[in-house]
């Protein structure tokens, strides 16, 4: 049984069911005088509790993706495949003209509980875009990491089949998941619906989870003998999608957002890694990265601990090192969330040629609700900051028919490519 299958919520519903009942009828048996009697109820309720508590825990789990798996729970990561060190069959403007192939960055994908999201495109791609399920390998670190593509529907169509096109990656808070970004959040299903009322331009949304060594918490920190998380979305998912899809290769074109750590982590990365992302929406963000119980010792020891933590507050980024030329929407509600303080400390410390932008309703919480309402706004901003990629793939090197990923894993060639 899978961790967040139906089937194991219903027995583990059922098991504590199982235990209330054998509670209430042992218990006059219990109630007796002496030692063993104690002891014996005190294992019931005990038993009982834990049973409860982890029919709730499934539940919480199977609903929010926190661990997807059982190996995820007890810390058991899926590493990339040994000697993975390019993609296979790239042509010379780094696309592949297929993605199952052995080797790839981005391989096709079948978890992910894709087909339990509502409200996500059906029927031809070329009309209303696709959203695909994938597994993103990182070339640097080892990563992989499971993530969601949104492909919009000019992606498909005959005017656009050697188009680039702009990319906003989306990140989950902590613990989080991909589940999350498309299911609550609904990242994909408002970018489909911005786009198609001409609010917002075609654009690739790619849904991944930061918390690349569950369940520890890393903050996107490289952390010193440990998981590199900035390297494997600064780097690693860059060079990947880069590899498979059509996207801009100029930074221009890239932004990056998220929701609490995943808003965080969208300020760090963008901030500190200009020459990849230009722009960041951070809904709920902290400005500082701390050590806490989930996140372990993430700056390392010795002389170069105070720099690795200076260097992830990015007020002290602000006030001692040079402005990167990017720009940044953060949002935080007046009443309701405890960040709204330090938001409007960290609007006041922008100068040039960095540039910010806020959303500060009056009324908010630290919660789906909040970030939902906040979305289309965020979408358009960012939107409105990306060049549109004035790079087209060459001519010699297109081929029409090309295979992309689809959410079942198998392959599929574009019927819609034909001549710009």
């Amino acid at each position: 049984m899978g961790l967040t299958s139906e089937t194991t919520v219903y027995v583990m519903a059922a098991v504590a069911a199982m235990c209330v009942a054998l509670l209430v009828w042992l218990w006059p048996r219990l109630a007796r005088q002496g030692l063993w009697q104690v002891l014996g109820r005190l294992a019931a309720v005990g038993v009982t509790q834990v049973t409860i508590i982890a029919a709730f825990a499934c539940w919480l789990n199977s609903s929010y993706q926190f661990f997807g798996s059982w190996g995820e729970l007890f810390g058991n990561v899926d590493t990339a495949p040994v000697g993975v060190t390019q993609a296979a069959s790239q042509n010379g403007d780094g696309s592949l003209t297929g993605v199952s192939v052995k080797g790839a960055l981005i391989q096709p994908s079948s978890d992910g509980r894709l087909s339990k999201v509502s409200g996500l495109p059906t029927g031809p791609a070329a009309v209303n875009g696709r959203v695909e399920s994938v597994k993103v390998i990182g070339r640097r670190t080892g990563v992989v990491d499971p993530a969601y593509v949104y492909l919009p529907p000019q992606y498909f169509q005959k005017a656009y089949h050697r188009q680039r096109f702009p990319v906003i990656v989306a990140l989950s808070g902590y613990p989080g998941s991909i589940f999350n970004l498309a299911q609550y959040l609904r990242v994909s299903q408002t970018a489909g619906e911005l786009q198609k009322s001409g609010q917002m331009q075609p654009t690739i949304m790619v849904m991944i989870r930061p918390t690349i060594a569950p369940p520890r918490d890393t903050e996107c920190v490289n952390v010193p003998g440990g998981p590199q998380t900035e390297t494997f979305l600064a780097k690693d998912l860059p060079q990947a999608l880069k590899s498979v899809y059509r996207v801009g290769h100029d930074a221009s074109s890239w932004g990056v957002m998220g929701y609490s750590s995943g808003g965080s982590c969208a300020l760090q990365l963008t901030m500190r890694n200009p020459g990849v992302y230009t722009t960041a929406g951070a809904l709920s963000p902290d400005y500082k990265v701390k050590d806490d119980p989930t996140t372990g010792n993430l700056f390392g020891s010795g002389l170069g601990r105070v720099n690795r933590v200076n260097g992830h507050d990015l007020m002290w980024r602000l006030k001692h090192l040079p402005v990167p030329q990017v720009s940044v929407l953060v949002a935080d509600s007046k009443h309701g969330e405890r960040g709204y303080p330090q938001t409007l400390a960290f609007i006041k410390a922008v100068k040039a040629p960095m540039r910010v932008a806020s959303i500060l309703p009056e009324q908010g919480s630290h919660n789906f609700p909040t970030w939902t309402r906040e979305m289309p706004a965020t979408l358009k901003w960012m939107n409105q900051q990306l060049t549109f990629p004035q790079d087209v793939v060459p001519r010699h090197l297109h081929k029409p028919g090309r295979t992309t990923v689809r959410a079942s894993g198998a392959e599929s060639s574009n019927p819609s490519a034909g001549r710009r």
